[in-house]
């Protein structure tokens, strides 16, 4: 099948099952996908102009409703976070998608930082995984995974533990911080920190197409020290909700810009959300029966892997 816009031709299963793929692991950390599958469409499928971004984007709008579902529906949806990300990415998405447009129509040398960026929160969760802190005690996520599975043995029904669980409960929301409890221990998060950080992920989320998930999600277990259970579905709508602002500006810029191609692939995108819709759907649900030590290997392959990409490609 051909696709005019991406310029390329493909067996229209494809996108599906490798968005389902994807999506399915990424997703169970708070990510949609959509970093994995920009090289994908690069490297593999030769879609490289600016649309390429804008494509990826309406992935994200596509599939990532889903696995916001879940998140919502088993209370484990922290609204604060939430809107901080939103409201901090979403300027920088739109300062992103200007310089993908008007200064990196070839993104070898932001690749690079990108690259740099993202092998330093990989090595940086890789260590905590290969070297963890020495604790008597369970950690709050084994917690959280060892009373998921007692309810559910229970009960004998996976929906009623879900119903009953209520995982996260926030405390105090200011404009400086938010105090919040999960599942029996208390957290603190600096939200002006935060809000900086979302937007410089975002920015780099509007140059490339990846909404940000795949970037804010680890620095939020890593150097925040949040519970990647607690914040996998604020870093899934946060994407989501900079997605939407990502295309609609890309569409905006378009006619600017008439001797380049920058709408999105309208069809292609679709045909990857609704593999993704379906990935993301599976992997939440299956989110709280997986160790949290196995979700941190998945970011952390995801994470090096896209790094290796991207830091490969401008030296070669």
């Amino acid at each position: 099948m051909y696709f005019p816009v991406a310029g390329i031709e493909v067996n229209p299963l494809v996108p599906p099952l490798v968005a389902f793929a994807i999506s399915f692991f990424t997703s169970m950390g708070g990510v949609s996908g959509a970093f994995l599958l920009l090289p994908f469409q690069v490297s593999v499928l030769g879609f490289t102009s600016p649309a390429v971004s804008s494509t990826n984007q309406l992935f994200n709008i596509v599939a990532i409703p889903s696995g916001v579902y879940r998140y919502i529906k088993e209370g484990r949806m922290l609204w604060p976070l939430t809107w901080v990300v939103i409201i901090g990415t979403l300027p920088g998405v739109l300062v992103g998608a200007i310089v993908r447009i008007k200064y990196l129509p070839d993104p070898k040398n932001f690749k690079l930082f990108a690259g740099l960026v993202l092998l330093y929160m990989g090595a940086r969760l890789l260590k905590d995984l290969t070297f963890p802190k020495k604790a008597g005690t369970p950690t709050t996520e084994e917690r959280f995974h060892q009373r998921d599975k007692k309810q559910a043995q229970a009960t004998g029904s996976e929906a009623v533990s879900c119903e009953r669980l209520s995982c996260v409960t926030v405390r105090q929301w200011t404009p400086t911080r938010i105090v919040y409890d999960f599942y029996g221990e208390t957290f603190t998060v600096n939200a002006v920190g935060l809000m900086v950080l979302s937007l410089i992920v975002g920015m780099v989320g509007g140059v490339y197409g990846i909404g940000g998930g795949a970037i804010i999600a680890p620095f939020l277990v890593s150097f925040f020290g949040m519970p990647v259970y607690a914040v996998a579905g604020a870093a899934l709508m946060g994407t989501f909700v900079t997605s939407v602002a990502g295309v609609v500006f890309y569409q905006m810029l378009a006619p600017h810009y008439p001797g380049m191609v920058i709408s999105p692939d309208w069809l292609l995108g679709f045909l990857f959300g609704i593999g993704g819709f379906a990935g993301m759907y599976c992997g939440a649900r299956l989110q709280k029966f997986v160790p949290a030590k196995f979700i941190k290997w998945i970011l952390v392959v995801c994470l090096l892997f896209t790094a290796g990409k991207y830091i490969w490609v401008f030296l070669f």
